[in-house]
């Protein structure tokens, strides 16, 4: 039986807690698993975690449980474990109830394994030598906050997720593309079978790799490497830390006046109307035209910083602490396709996939090619192997050439393809 967080809040004000807070999510799940271009197995998996975070005299106490766990092992848990923390102050949003409209639809897990069958067809129909593994998934999600001060914040969303992985040996050659979908509403895979097919027709012949610097095209696939550390640089705890680059950039210009980016918390298929502290998440105008507007935090780094709570409270897990995040990082789009920005350069490489860690807050990476391509008068002549890309974020975003309008997810940023003139090329 699935603790209510109601009770579980009124035994630890018993207990001796003065305040108390549970976080509760709960899944369910039905994936469908393909390999070697066949139906492998199917899968049902149903899930509760319960995280209770409580104060005794001011000092925290964090426990958690998963499945029926007895209420009172978790009140225990958390008590003992406030003895070993140092008082704090106590970070609680105001009493509101927030019930909010389920979001999504279910797929039968029958048209799961249609739909898979039916994407794997339709590589396998160009390219019959390939060896297809993916994996569809159906999951709906409840999320539910409580504490002890009157507010209660509870949302539900079903999506539907998939991707599929490609292989491709020729010889001693290993070839591997992947692509996917999250969605709350009508998949497209006929999008990423399209996608995946100029992938291989890119790939068909392997050519060396120009070295040096050079312009580097970054497909939505992978300019995220840049999008990571941005993230970062923006995030109120860096800010609080002064180990951001831009603590003290409010509204100057620190990269090309070509890019704006914001979170947009309402966006689907990732829209989060609350964060995991129950403040309400909201739009921010993160970067405009280059130049930075604001910051995002958490309360407790809200309140550090003597600014306001932003919504961007979140848990890396149960069993950790709220921290600074982003909800829907938006990089507005530029102008051009994809083949638009190919056309432009007149030698350089397109990356769609990389091997490795992105940069740190310093920005500084080194990163192998996972994917790329060469392009040589506007043109792609083939994919480039045992390539490594080096650079630094902030200065490729200070040396921005074209910005596409293609945008595509990739997790919960929105972005699009660019071209940038600063990094080199290792062949």
């Amino acid at each position: 039986m699935t603790i209510d967080p109601q009770q579980l809040i009124e035994l630890a004000l018993k207990s001796g807690a003065v305040a108390a807070e549970v976080y509760q999510s709960s899944s369910l799940s039905h994936p469908v698993f393909f390999e070697a271009n066949r139906l492998k197995q199917l899968e049902s998996s149903e899930s509760v975690g319960t995280a209770l975070r409580l104060w005794r005299e001011g000092c925290p106490g964090l426990a958690v449980g998963y499945g029926d766990v007895e209420p009172e092992i978790l009140v225990e848990t958390a008590l003992n474990l406030s003895y070993l923390n140092a008082p704090e102050e106590i970070e609680f949003s105001a009493p509101r109830q927030a019930i909010y409209d389920p979001i999504g639809q279910d797929v039968a897990v029958e048209s799961l394994i249609e739909m898979g069958n039916q994407m794997i067809g339709q590589i396998r129909q160009v390219y019959p030598e390939v060896i297809c593994s993916g994996e569809w998934e159906c999951e709906r999600e409840i999320t539910r906050l409580v504490n002890s001060q009157g507010l209660y914040c509870q949302y539900t969303d079903t999506a539907l997720s998939y991707y599929l992985g490609i292989e491709w040996v020729r010889g001693e050659d290993f070839l591997a593309v992947y692509d996917g979908e999250y969605t709350r509403s009508t998949p497209h895979p006929d999008t990423v079978i399209k996608q995946l097919l100029q992938r291989l027709q890119w790939a068909a012949n392997n050519v060396d790799s120009p070295t040096g610097k050079l312009p580097i095209l970054l497909t939505a696939n992978a300019v995220t490497l840049l999008w990571g550390t941005v993230a970062m640089a923006l995030n109120g705890k860096q800010i609080l830390e002064k180990s951001s680059p831009w603590s003290d950039k409010i509204g100057q210009l620190i990269m090309s006046e070509q890019l704006t980016l914001s979170q947009q918390p309402e966006r689907e298929p990732y829209s989060c109307p609350f964060d995991d502290e129950g403040t309400p998440t909201k739009f921010l105008s993160l970067i405009e035209r280059g130049r930075v507007k604001e910051f995002y935090s958490d309360r407790t780094t809200a309140r550090l910083l003597k600014t306001t709570p932003t919504g961007n409270g979140f848990r890396p897990g149960l069993g950790v602490y709220p921290m600074p995040d982003l909800v829907n990082l938006i990089v507005a789009p530029g102008e051009g396709t994809l083949e638009d920005l190919i056309s432009q350069i007149d030698g350089g490489l397109v990356i769609d996939q990389i091997l490795g860690h992105g940069a740190d807050i310093s920005g500084d990476f080194s990163v192998n090619i996972d994917l790329g391509y060469r392009i040589e008068k506007g043109k792609i002549t083939g994919r480039v192997k045992d390539t490594m890309v080096t650079g630094n974020v902030y200065t490729a975003l200070q040396n921005l050439i074209a910005l596409g309008s293609d945008n595509q997810w990739n997790g919960s940023c929105y972005t699009p393809s660019l071209i940038v003139d600063s990094l080199s090329v290792v062949g």
